[in-house]
């Protein structure tokens, strides 16, 4: 039987920076950077994966959408562990010029890193493909993309919006 696990992330930058989080006791993902915040959808917002990067962000953070600028769904990635299908829904945000950089999760340990810096971070497996196309890619663009993990890597591929 396939199930499937829906889950969000976010990146909060400011300047040249990026807060990740060093996540500690997940059931899922543990002991590795990720994003500044994330979790898994609530039933309720299964259809609306901003509203549960918005609800993480509050949890994790105590930060809400008015701190933020530009947030945006960027990558949707896909993955299949053992008869489950992760899909994870990575947003990206700008913090507000005014909002001071003392942020602390209670998910474990946040950071901030030079953007030059992460790359070389133990991360999840998509994640880290994410971040090295974002860095390569999709930092200077606003597409959104989507990534399939195959086993060898994440493949990704613009998606466009059409009729």
């Amino acid at each position: 039987m396939t199930t499937l696990r829906n889950m969000t992330s976010v990146y909060i930058f400011k300047d040249d920076r990026v807060l990740l989080l060093y996540r500690q006791g997940g059931k899922v993902v543990n002991n590795v950077w990720t994003g500044s915040a994330g979790g898994h959808f609530e039933d309720h917002e299964l259809n609306n994966p901003e509203s549960c990067i918005l609800r993480e962000l509050k949890e994790e953070l105590n930060v809400d959408r008015d701190s933020l600028e530009g947030l945006q769904l960027r990558y949707i990635t896909l993955r299949n562990v053992k008869g489950e299908i992760r899909q994870n829904y990575y947003y990206f945000a700008d913090l507000n010029k005014d909002y001071p950089k003392m942020i602390q999760s209670n998910e474990g340990v946040s950071k901030w890193f030079h953007i030059d810096e992460i790359i070389n971070l133990e991360m999840p497996y998509t994640a880290k493909y994410v971040i090295e196309h974002y860095l390569t890619t999709g930092r200077f663009s606003h597409d959104t993309f989507v990534g399939v993990a195959d086993g060898q890597k994440v493949q990704f591929v613009t998606m466009s919006e059409y009729k």
